[in-house]
């Protein structure tokens, strides 16, 4: 009987083994992850302001081969829809509202966008260099 309890015994105490080990493996990748994102710099930032439904700057030059933010501001009190064939983006934009659309990264060239809504007023581009 006793080397019965012995095989109990120790096969708990592998289970125990098993079950810290996997703590300690999820641990170690949740911080391995943790110090990865935070060692990757934020995209850089670009404003962008509807107003009197056309977009301020209606052009802006932004680097090839980066992820960019671009934070549109819609002043007016009308919603747009913030539209670019080329990019496949799309976002209504409520009146007095802003809104977050990442692009990119992107190959050097133009990339024209527009107000869904106004779009013989609200044009623009973006120079990708």
């Amino acid at each position: 009987m006793k080397a019965a309890e012995n095989q109990k015994i120790t096969k708990r105490s592998l289970c125990s083994v098993s079950v810290a080990a996997g703590k300690v493996a999820a641990i170690t990748l949740i911080a391995n992850g943790l110090l990865v994102g935070a060692a990757v710099a934020a995209p850089p930032v670009i404003e962008l302001e509807i107003r009197d439904h056309l977009f301020y700057p209606a052009e802006f030059t932004v680097p090839a081969d980066t992820k960019i933010k671009l934070l549109i501001h819609n002043m007016d009190p009308t919603p747009e829809e913030f539209e670019s064939y080329e990019l496949n983006r799309e976002k209504v934009i409520p009146g007095n509202r802003r809104a977050v659309i990442f692009i990119g990264p992107l190959k050097p060239g133009t990339y024209p966008f527009f107000g869904e809504f106004y779009p013989k007023t609200a044009q623009g581009k973006i120079l990708v260099q």
